[in-house]
């Protein structure tokens, strides 16, 4: 969904809107604390790292799965996703090979390259199949607000340059529940952003925070003064154009599409028309990118991304305590 404009207003000064729909909010937020406050029905035998966000849509959760899959390496680490705009119930290991993302969604396609992923909308169930598979550790994508299994190490995400927003749940603000609500049961923040962006972003909690920025991983792909059209269907695909222009590509076209938004064989031809027509090459993200059409893959370009922590330890420190 697009995030309507009001809800990155300053809290300070919120807006009408955000006023008028604040009842509303609370009926939201009400409702995510019945939820949470339900005890888990399945508790693992192996660690279960949870990464999620208390905003609505991308914070940069996909990027630090990856890290933190990186950072496990040499223990048996399994995935686990609702998979968010798949058809498949699960559980099922994904199969980057076979399966589509119409099939498991977008994030776990992109993340099976990495690790063993398990799409399950029974997260409970998700999670038993991946320790049945020999995980010793297992990763919940998007899960802070899932109550069904429990969780060894909690990890809020939040994208320093929106921060929470303007505060407010929805549909009054981008926010699933209130933000002193979700810190409670989180173990680390991770804020992710360029130094202008963290600096700006002062939260006001205890819970340990964690910095880091995603930076363009190294390809031998030469982007200065090439003309692109680029699209994509992120959370905030304005991130992305602005990464393109700082790796110096000219971009001549930015389509910023709803987030997961379907690719389609149609949607796809007027873009290669109008790539055509500015004489531009097309470019998207690895998260886009696998949502293609198979006829469209070997004309589009990908700008891949991966987080880079400025200072980990409070990570590690709690990685340590799990020992791992």
């Amino acid at each position: 969904m697009r995030q309507p404009r009001f809800w990155n207003n300053s809290s300070d000064a919120p807006g009408w809107q955000a006023r008028a729909l604040t009842p509303l909010g609370a009926l939201y937020a009400l409702a995510t604390a019945r939820r949470v406050a339900k005890p888990p029905e399945h508790t693992a035998a192996c660690q279960v790292i949870c990464v999620g966000n208390i905003n609505v849509g991308g914070t940069g959760k996909t990027p630090t799965v990856i890290a933190l899959i990186k950072k496990l390496a040499g223990h048996k680490v399994h995935v686990v996703s609702r998979g968010y705009g798949g058809t498949l119930s699960g559980p099922v290991r994904v199969n980057e090979r076979t399966h589509a993302a119409a099939q498991v969604g977008d994030e776990p396609l992109l993340i099976s390259a990495f690790a063993p992923t398990w799409v399950a909308k029974d997260r409970a169930a998700g999670v038993r199949a991946a320790e049945a598979e020999g995980a010793d550790v297992i990763v919940l994508d998007d899960g802070v607000q899932n109550p069904s299994v429990a969780k060894t190490l909690s990890i809020v995400v939040v994208d320093a340059t929106v921060g929470f927003g303007n505060g407010r749940v929805m549909p009054a603000g981008p926010l699933r529940e209130h933000v002193e609500t979700g810190l409670k049961r989180a173990d680390l923040l991770l804020s992710i952003g360029d130094a202008t962006a963290q600096a700006s972003f002062q939260p006001d909690t205890s819970v340990p925070h964690v910095t880091a920025h995603l930076e363009t991983l190294e390809t031998g792909m030469d982007w200065a003064g090439l003309k692109v059209l680029a699209f994509a269907g992120i959370g905030r695909p304005e991130k992305f154009f602005e990464t393109l222009r700082r790796e110096g590509a000219n971009v001549l076209h930015a389509e910023a599409l709803e987030d997961h938004q379907a690719l389609s064989d149609g949607l796809m031809a007027r873009l290669e028309s109008d790539a055509k027509r500015f004489g531009a090459q097309l470019v998207t993200t690895e998260k886009d990118a696998v949502r293609l059409p198979k006829a469209f893959r070997p004309k589009v370009l990908t700008l891949p991304v991966r987080l880079r922590f400025d200072e980990s330890t409070a990570l590690d420190d709690a990685l340590a305590r799990l020992a791992l």
